[in-house]
């Protein structure tokens, strides 16, 4: 009860102050009788929700030049999770738009009081993360490598020096930690309020005690929201309403799927000590202990991410206002437990109160921002894991940047609602995946790791066959995709724990399958690739979609095209390959997580009155990819045709029969680099090809292979993927595909000024293979992505992926080196010469290996014996 007294007294107080201010500028606004102010009948925009986000997109949307918005607030502002959050602002994060969101909050929130006048509780306490463990350390070096390069002060300490930075710690079982004395601590409910101050004084009209019942939607775009107080048009609307947005998505006329879910969350707070704690003592994160500590006026605030979360409002709509729910100290014991053994001198002290209040999870541990595939002009920010504080600010900013300019100004795909499907929003697979997110947070996360809850959501017609020959899986986009195959006879269990930074217990399954589909021949089922079929009754669907894609798609019947979907500035929205199937229709494969947002882009540039039509066919076809010289032996044998590349030329689809089945769109390609073809078998025939296929080439060699062999041949190839290598801020000029672009053509596409502007100027960044030197890799920690690139001492970018090649028995990077001024850090423009010229290092958690920059992939050097009397099948028979 305590605890609501202090947040609703620092509520009234903030509040009056705004609200003050805001009569200042606006007669209408009254601070005594805000239910009495009429709402205005338009607005371009209006926001929903009064916490953090809600308040952090109206003040940056203001700030971007936007005056004319409404937010609304159902409760009083910052009143639902806002109010009871922990107030921790961090910087320690994995995944770089995260780290940059929260560096931003920050510094926002240390200047915010100067800007306002109302105090926000900022004080750099700086943090500590503890480590347990060496690999937990390990961990910790991974951040501490980016953030450096970053300009974010930081540091891995020693046990002894945990103790001196905070004589209360107990360091008896640490190995290291990380320190990070940025970090700070804030009132979360005041910086809400200053946020709305601000936004008050730029023009936002704001209005609490205000609930949105549904959003009104036109052909499919925004147009108002109605409220229990009356309607307001509007052309925007942002979903920042927390744990209630889930709800309101689905309350619209037209439902907008958000998926996310609330848990209870648990936080206990004490009796100042009997000499009280300095306000500025460090913050520590105990994440093998599941724990966080921090000061509360002189005494503690502890909280912490238990193994066993507790699941809330399954069924739907919850409280108006969040209040203190159900205190659980049988729940809370394992970490209160922990508590007291990180900080021994706290058994005596007394315990005000244990604080239980609902936090918003998401299916994948990242926030929820952006447009929604369905309705335009409907904007969500919401699902921030416990973290909402940190990312509040830089969230906002982006968000805003988004609507006003069309795009943020970051890489935002890792957070971008269209990540997810429909298929995702199920209350159900909601409510047993973040039974797994919420421990997680805590959980080491090493390279290749899985979610448990939630699987066989999306599978292949195949998934039993391959499972009971060894098949262990993936989840990608919540379809199931195969990693290996087991060989008869290994520890199953060995290989599904086996979870490491270093070389893993798979790393001779994988070879084999790779060598395997170097000598022989391998099958990997890719059904979950998107699927697209675009065709008219004229000759418009090739008018569209040339100025859609950045290739050249006016090509003969059959031929397949590599090309991309490019934005305003030229950076990739989509990568992917398209057949011509005839003169009037087309067939696309794209990326397997890019279904929603490759849909909501075509269907958003597509002439609305046009007589074009757009297919979904990703569920209507299941794809194999053949790889390797003998897939043509395999086919042939198949079809009775000759597969030969006189006969079947490179990038060519054919349609034809498998076996007995019809319609197999046959294509030579593999996205290898490798000799093979895929096959797109309509999926009543999926198994009876997958079983010829099988059958016949046993005398091949034939065998199965997944997806961690299929990343090792595609890197070794330098083919670059999205989503890891390439984002809406990289263009085909800077990743070597300007062959794959129609410039001098004379026809014009999507991005085309800005490719001809780089042609014209070079370019800021070039995307470079490494191939990493004297890297050992038994006993070295392997890359994974987002290490530091330096060149010549200087750090000039980071990887983006990376995979061991078998066939150059070394470990190979790809990356994008800049050129930075040393006097002003501007951006130069990146030669060839450059890249060539540079002596490079990788670092890998803080230890650096010389590693080979290369433009251009190590074609010479792969041996491929290709002729059939050189194949030595007896070593595959019976595999």
């Amino acid at each position: 009860m305590f605890l609501r007294l202090l947040s609703d007294g620092r509520w009234w107080t903030a509040s009056s102050r705004w609200r003050n201010m805001a009569s200042s500028r606006n007669s209408a606004t009254s601070a005594t009788e805000p239910h009495l102010i009429s709402l205005p009948a338009q607005a371009q925009v209006v926001v929903c929700g009064g916490g953090i986000m809600g308040t952090s997109v109206a003040y940056h949307l203001a700030k971007l030049g936007w005056k004319d918005i409404v937010l609304l607030e159902q409760g009083r502002l910052a009143a639902g999770t806002t109010r009871f959050c922990a107030g921790i602002v961090s910087t320690a994060r994995h995944v770089s738009i995260e780290l940059k969101m929260a560096d931003y909050s920050s510094k926002l929130y240390q200047q915010l009081e100067q800007e306002t006048g109302i105090k926000t509780g900022y004080m750099k306490t700086s943090s500590i993360s503890l480590a347990q463990t060496q690999d937990r350390l390990i961990s910790l070096k991974r951040i501490a490598s980016t953030h450096k390069v970053m300009g974010i002060p930081c540091e891995i300490i020693t046990p002894k020096q945990v103790a001196q930075l905070h004589p209360l710690i107990n360091i008896h079982d640490l190995v290291g930690a990380l320190y990070m004395p940025e970090d700070a601590v804030v009132s979360s409910a005041d910086v809400s309020l200053a946020l709305a101050n601000a936004a008050s004084r730029n023009g936002v009209q704001i209005h609490d005690r205000t609930s949105v019942s549904h959003v009104l939607v036109q052909k499919g775009h925004v147009t108002g929201v109605e409220t229990d107080r009356g309607q307001i048009q509007c052309e925007y609307f942002v979903n920042c309403a927390g744990q209630w947005a889930y709800e309101l998505g689905l309350s619209s006329e037209e439902p907008v799927s958000i998926p996310l879910h609330a848990c209870e969350h648990f936080y206990l707070l004490t009796h100042p000590l009997k000499k009280p704690l300095e306000s500025s003592t460090p913050t520590i994160v105990d994440l093998d202990g599941r724990i966080y500590i921090r000061n509360w006026q002189g005494g503690i605030l502890s909280g912490g991410f238990e193994k066993n979360p507790k699941p809330i409002f399954t069924e739907g709509r919850n409280q108006l206002e969040i209040q203190n729910l159900h205190e659980d100290w049988d729940h809370f014991e394992p970490l209160l437990s922990a508590l007291l053994r990180r900080m021994p001198g706290l058994e005596a002290l007394e315990i005000m109160q244990l604080v239980n209040c609902p936090e918003s999870f998401t299916p994948d541990m990242r926030c929820i921002m952006g447009e929604s595939p369905t309705v335009q002009g409907y904007f969500v920010l919401a699902g921030m894991n416990s973290a909402g504080i940190s990312y509040g600010g830089g969230a906002g900013k982006y968000l805003a940047e988004w609507m006003v300019n069309g795009y943020p100004s970051e890489n935002v795909w890792p957070l971008d609602l269209k990540r997810f499907g429909a298929l995702q929003s199920s209350r159900t697979f909601l409510r047993h995946r973040v039974m797994e997110v919420m421990p997680l947070i805590c959980d080491l996360k090493v390279p290749r790791w899985d979610f448990q809850t939630g699987r066989q959501l999306r599978t292949s017609p195949l998934y039993d066959r391959l499972d009971a020959q060894g098949a262990r899986w993936m989840e990608k986009h919540g379809f199931e995709r195969p990693k290996y195959f087991v060989p008869p006879g290994k520890d199953l269990l060995a290989l599904d724990q086996s979870k490491t930074f270093y070389k893993p217990d798979w790393f001779d399954i994988v070879g084999s399958e790779v060598k395997c589909s170097k000598e022989a021949v391998c099958v990997i089922d890719m059904s979950s690739f998107t699927k697209f079929e675009i065709s008219s009754t004229g000759g418009q669907a090739l008018e569209v979609l040339q100025y859609l894609f950045s290739n050249d798609l006016d090509v003969p019947v059959g031929h397949i095209v590599h090309t991309g979907m490019l934005n305003e500035k030229g950076g990739y929205e989509n990568d992917c390959s398209i057949v011509r199937l005839n003169k009037r229709s087309f067939f696309m494969i794209s990326p397997t997580d890019q279904q929603v947002h490759c849909w909501t882009w075509l269907k958003k540039h597509m002439p609305s009155d046009s007589n074009l039509l757009l297919e979904d066919v990703t569920w209507k076809y299941t794809a194999l990819n053949l790889i390797g010289p003998r897939a043509v032996d395999v086919l042939s044998e198949l079809s009775y045709v000759p597969m030969t590349p006189e006969h079947f030329p490179s990038l060519f689809c054919k349609e034809m029969s498998v076996g007995y089945a019809n319609g197999i769109r046959v294509m030579s390609m593999t996205h290898t680099g490798e000799p093979g073809f895929m096959l797109y078998i309509p999926i009543e025939y999926a198994l009876h090809v997958y079983n010829e296929v099988m059958s016949v080439g046993q005398k091949y060699g034939i065998r199965n292979a997944g997806y961690y062999a299929l990343r090792s041949l595609r890197i070794e190839k330098f083919f670059a993927f999205w989503g890891q290598d390439l984002d809406a801020f990289t263009t085909p000029m800077e990743c070597g595909r300007e062959f794959r672009v129609k410039l001098e053509k004379g026809t014009d596409f999507i991005g085309r000024d800005a490719l001809m502007q780089q042609k014209q100027n070079g370019v800021y960044k070039r995307f470079t293979m490494f191939i990493l030197e004297d890297h050992d890799t038994d006993l070295d920690l392997w890359p994974w992505w987002g290490e530091p690139i330096y060149r010549n001492g200087c750090y000039v970018g980071k990887t983006t992926s990376s995979a061991y090649s078998y066939t150059l028995e070394r470990h190979v990077c790809l990356g994008f080196v800049q050129n930075f001024d040393k006097k002003t850090g501007e951006g130069l423009v990146v030669t060839p010469d450059f890249i060539n010229r540079g002596e490079y290092e990788i670092d890998i958690a803080g230890q650096r290996f010389q590693a080979k920059a290369k433009l251009y992939p190590f074609s010479s050097l792969f041996t491929q014996r290709r002729r059939k009397d050189e194949m030595e099948l007896s070593s595959y028979q019976g595999k």
